[in-house]
């Protein structure tokens, strides 16, 4: 009777299947590199950033130092170097550079004094956002550039006519950034505050603004870019000092070394203040980067 129930047994366990040769095989270690939003080392994002910039310079060089374009076109980065030591040297660069800076921040500043607390209120109470949005998304589309004619005969060719050309380049798209992300806060927040007894300006203060600061120093990162592409617009015209007006200078005497040093100069400039921010957000908001 035994043996009888044991062949029943056996005959009841479902049979074994052979293993897949590859299902122990280890993944490899660059598996998750190109995984939607997948990490990689940061010794490794360091290297790839830097081969992309090698990369760039080498075709640079390729071409200039071949001969296959013109210098007049493109300089090579000998020349370039050259213009920028004379540039320093001979022409107070850097005072130029501390001015261009300095209508930037001030700018840039400007707006965000403003435009911040209004784009907070309007992404948290829906009356401000139908009084003010209508009015800002119709200015947002106008190019701060067609308003130079406009500022020159309202308050002249002097500092605040730059520094307001920054402001409205920047001003009206970071209100309605600020205001898309406070309207983002995610509804269930809002709920248990207000059920723990808390009121409107409570719920704001406690709730809306610790949610979304960190997205809001973001969108202030990538706005304080769009300044520094502003800042060549507004010194190009009835300026006498500044990167930009350094520029104009350079192409009516067809100083191609000294134009494209400008340039770099402002993108330097711009990716400084882009770092320092990136740092500055990391550390100041780790829980909200997962860091």
């Amino acid at each position: 009777m035994e043996k009888v129930l044991k062949n029943e047994e056996v005959v009841k366990q479902p049979p074994l299947r052979p293993v897949p040769k590859n299902q122990n095989r280890k993944p490899p270690r660059n598996h998750k590199w190109f995984q939607p939003q997948g990490d990689i080392p940061h010794k490794t994002y360091v290297a790839i950033s830097i081969s992309s910039i090698l990369l760039l310079f080498a075709l640079w060089s390729l071409l200039t130092y071949s001969g296959l374009v013109d210098p007049l076109f493109l300089p090579t980065p000998t020349d370039i170097f050259q213009s920028g030591i004379i540039l320093f040297t001979e022409y107070g660069f850097i005072g130029d550079i501390s001015i261009t800076v300095y209508r930037v921040l001030v700018g840039f500043a400007a707006a965000a004094i403003i435009g911040l607390p209004l784009g907070i209120l309007m992404g948290t109470f829906k009356p401000v956002e139908a009084f003010f949005e209508p009015i800002i998304s119709a200015i947002r589309y106008m190019p701060a550039s067609a308003f130079i004619p406009l500022f020159i005969l309202w308050i002249g060719v002097g500092e605040l006519e730059k520094v307001t050309i920054i402001f409205v380049g920047t001003f009206f798209s970071l209100v309605l950034m600020t205001a898309v992300e406070v309207g983002n806060v995610r509804k269930e927040l809002l709920e248990a505050a207000y059920t723990l007894g808390r009121s409107n300006f409570g719920v704001l203060r406690s709730v809306i603004l610790p949610a979304s600061i960190p997205g809001i120093m973001e969108i202030i990162r990538l706005i304080l870019g769009w300044a520094w592409s502003y800042i060549i617009v507004a010194e190009l015209v009835a300026s006498s000092s500044g990167i930009g007006s350094l520029i104009l200078e350079s192409q009516r005497m067809l100083k191609t070394g000294n134009i494209i040093f400008g340039i770099l100069t402002i993108g330097v400039l711009g990716l400084l203040s882009d770092l320092i921010l990136k740092v500055a957000i990391r550390k100041a908001f780790p829980w909200h980067y997962g860091r």
